[in-house]
């Protein structure tokens, strides 16, 4: 099927994001957003025995070989411009406090979706919200990206909370529009816009 000519010019050139490599960003009181490791896997594996993280991200790890294969496709998402997603670090080489996610590119409208969970014992810090806001701020304000969106279930009210600080905007509730272990939830929607100066 031939490609119709675009009228707009993207707003991220294909071939932006893969020419570079994925950056390390710092949050902050020694953690930072770096690439995932193979070596992760064991932690990443742990951390979806989680019952709260398997709640909302209807997803479970049983091996670390499971774990590994998860992260190969994080790693290769960089390269392929369909994902870009970071380690939550106690520092740039230490251990996993949790993950953060720009999903769904679209580079030519420059929009992504923005997802995260964190360890048990990194919650209620204020590490989730740090790495939110620095991947964003990052996004919009250093890589092009127009808008970011993030939803979770009506129920997660902790999500809901790292929503609002690191500055997404609600816009709505999208009915019945998520599964989880429990059955439809309604999902609430918030965003990001970039700010033109």
């Amino acid at each position: 099927m031939p490609i119709m000519p675009l009228l707009v010019t993207p707003a991220i050139p294909t071939g932006a994001l893969a020419a570079s490599d994925q950056p390390t960003l710092p949050l902050g009181d020694g953690a930072w957003l770096r690439p995932w490791r193979l070596d992760d896997a064991e932690a990443v594996r742990e951390a979806f025995q989680d019952p709260e993280i398997q709640r909302w991200h209807v997803r479970r790890a049983d091996t670390v070989n499971e774990a590994r294969e998860w992260i190969e496709g994080w790693q290769s998402g960089w390269h392929s411009e369909t994902g870009g997603h970071w380690a939550v670090a106690g520092s740039e080489n230490g251990g996993l406090l949790g993950r953060v996610s720009l999903k769904s590119l679209n580079l030519a409208d420059g929009t992504a979706e923005v997802a995260y969970w964190t360890v048990p014992a990194a919650r209620g810090g204020g590490v989730c919200t740090r790495a939110v806001t620095t991947l964003s701020d990052w996004a919009l304000k250093h890589r092009g990206f127009h808008r970011l969106e993030l939803e979770h279930s009506t129920a997660n009210r902790a999500s809901c909370r790292v929503a609002a600080k690191a500055g997404f905007e609600a816009e709505g509730v999208r009915r019945g529009a998520a599964l989880h272990m429990d059955g439809w939830h309604d999902m609430h929607l918030h965003a990001r816009v970039r700010t033109l100066p």
